[in-house]
């Protein structure tokens, strides 16, 4: 058991550092807006925000499907298989990368459609979005070659990268807006910035790491059919499923903007949190994405099911510390993301719904991780359809009467219906190893 909590415990600490970065860059952008003065700059950082979840998330299969993939060609010690994941994962982030730059003019038309904010918000949003556009190829290559080391065992370099991203973002993006009067325009600069140079340090330290895996480019190995079709129908699962939780959130926010930009402005501030918690812990299930999938392709049932179990364990910890720290530290956290005091009070309003979120989310954030790592996709993917089915039915029953309430309660239930048809399914998991 020492043995399984040395290698969850190598695995996810740099993995944590590495993902609450993340919603650091989303908080800091939050705050940066926070203190400008005014409500509709944090919408815009909101509205702006689900654009580019909607069109990142759609593609985070290249983390998610090249880890576990990565992961069971390195337990089975199939160097050739590791080398071609890595060369098919990076040509696709690549061709996604320059066909997003490509259509930016109709992604963001289409998403102004949708979202019905008002001309002030709408403004600021279009100019943040045709600046960090520009930075699609290097979150679409980082996201393959950060999925490539996890799957490799080695969350380490995506550490290294996360941190140098942030120590360019943020003083960059406070000189650009405070030093230079940039504005939202400083904000969205300083991240594009920040996204070209952590993709640099990424690509040296794989060759520095890994040189004996980057051969030459065999392309009929790369595009083999057998192998290439399976890496993509691997991605389609969670590209599909990647559609359900952008319909959930892209929902979620849009429904806050119907009500006003003080719940937009405080749904967004309570959901940088949930998203401070949610890839917190993903350092966790990246560690069973590696671990999992490593012993799916030694075929090692006993190591897989005690990484299952240590990993809940780690989980429930995080919960108990999550939820005491939002507890106790409401007033301060809040005051950190705004000044604006009718913003903080209308999140002060929602708040406890905020602290159910660690509770509700637990068995759906350590099950991703587990079926990523096995490649389980399909039903990964019907777990978070049964959770989209479970949001929108109780969206429509709830949020007529109870308002915002209703629409963070259905949230929570999302979560609850995603982790308890994980917990149905899995046993069939463990017999396919």
């Amino acid at each position: 058991m020492k043995k399984i909590d040395r290698a969850i415990f190598r695995i996810a600490l740099p993995a944590i550092v590495s993902n609450i970065t993340v919603p650091l860059l989303g908080l800091v952008d939050t705050a940066i807006v926070g203190h400008m003065g005014s409500a509709a700059y944090i919408g815009a950082i909101a509205v702006g925000g689900v654009v580019f979840s909607v069109i990142y998330w759609l593609f985070t299969f290249l983390r998610m499907g090249t880890s576990g993939l990565t992961a069971q060609d390195l337990g089975a010690e199939n160097k050739a298989g590791i080398t071609n994941t890595l060369y098919r994962a990076c040509l696709l982030a690549v061709v996604i990368g320059v066909v997003l730059i490509a259509l930016q003019w109709p992604i963001i038309h289409i998403a102004m459609r949708m979202m019905d904010c008002t001309p002030e918000v709408a403004s600021h949003a279009r100019t943040y979005f045709y600046i960090c556009i520009w930075g699609a190829v290097a979150v679409q290559l980082l996201y393959a070659l950060n999925g490539w080391f996890i799957g490799m065992q080695n969350t380490r370099i995506p550490m290294v990268v996360a941190i140098v991203q942030n120590l360019v973002n943020i003083p960059l993006s406070i000189l650009l807006v405070f030093g230079c009067g940039m504005d939202i325009a400083g904000v969205a600069l300083g991240t594009v910035l920040s996204q070209y140079i952590g993709l640099t340090v990424a690509v040296v330290m794989l060759w520095r790491k890994y040189r004996e895996y980057l051969t030459a480019v065999v392309w009929p190995s790369v595009l083999h059919r057998s192998e290439l079709l399976r890496f993509l129908n691997v991605n389609r699962d969670i590209m599909l499923r990647m559609v359900c939780l952008i319909a959930v959130t892209t929902w979620f926010t849009a429904v806050g903007s119907k009500q006003g930009e003080l719940i937009l402005a405080a749904n967004a501030i309570l959901f940088q949190l949930f998203y401070l918690f949610s890839f917190f812990f993903d350092g966790f299930a990246n560690a069973a994405e590696a671990m999992c999938g490593k012993y799916k392709g030694a075929h090692n049932v006993e190591d897989f099911a005690l990484t299952v179990k240590h990993i809940f364990i780690c989980g429930v910890v995080l919960v108990a510390l999550f939820t005491s720290c939002y507890v106790v530290g409401e007033d301060a956290i809040l005051g950190m993301m705004s000044d604006n005091q009718l913003v903080l009070d209308t999140a002060h309003d929602y708040f406890h719904w905020l602290l159910l979120v660690p509770v509700c989310g637990i068995m759906a954030f350590v099950w991703d991780g587990v079926f990523i790592g096995v490649t389980s996709t399909r039903h990964l993917l019907l777990s978070m359809f049964v959770g989209t089915v479970i949001f929108f039915a109780s969206y429509l029953l709830l949020f007529p009467s109870y308002g915002n309430d209703g629409l963070w309660v259905s949230f929570l239930l999302y979560l609850l219906g995603r982790g308890v048809t994980q917990c149905i399914v899995f046993p069939k998991i463990v017999r396919e190893i």
